[in-house]
């Protein structure tokens, strides 16, 4: 399901983003002070105008076709420290406060060392 477009963000920023057919892009979310990775979500114009003056993570579920604070239900929450957008506008860098957990696995971060892919040779 496509993304609600309406949204108060700044129209500099959001003629800055590439979005996805449903309106979305990418978010990696990083510790501010330790720069480890702790999660990848989804957010569309709203998400982010939200995540921007709230100063909490907010996203755009895909599978629930809502928005969602990180925090809210699980009491593990993600303060905004900076947010930038890479080179291409498709994807955003959210450095946070991670306070708990960011995996919904219960886990700090959702790249777990078990998870890592056989390097390509070449």
């Amino acid at each position: 399901m496509k993304a609600p477009s309406q949204s108060q963000l700044d129209p500099a920023i959001k003629a800055r983003l590439k979005r996805d057919e449903n309106g979305l892009f990418a978010a990696v979310i990083q510790q501010f002070d330790t720069r480890e990775v702790l999660m990848v979500g989804w957010m569309n114009d709203e998400a982010l105008h939200r995540t921007l003056t709230e100063g909490r993570v907010t996203f755009w579920s895909r599978s629930r076709s809502e928005y969602w604070r990180k925090g809210d239900t699980s009491g593990h929450f993600q303060f905004v420290k900076r947010v930038s957008i890479d080179c291409d506008g498709d994807a955003l860098l959210v450095e946070v406060n991670q306070v708990g957990a960011a995996c919904h696995t219960g886990e700090r971060s959702c790249f777990l060392e078990g998870g890592a892919l056989p390097a390509v040779q070449g």
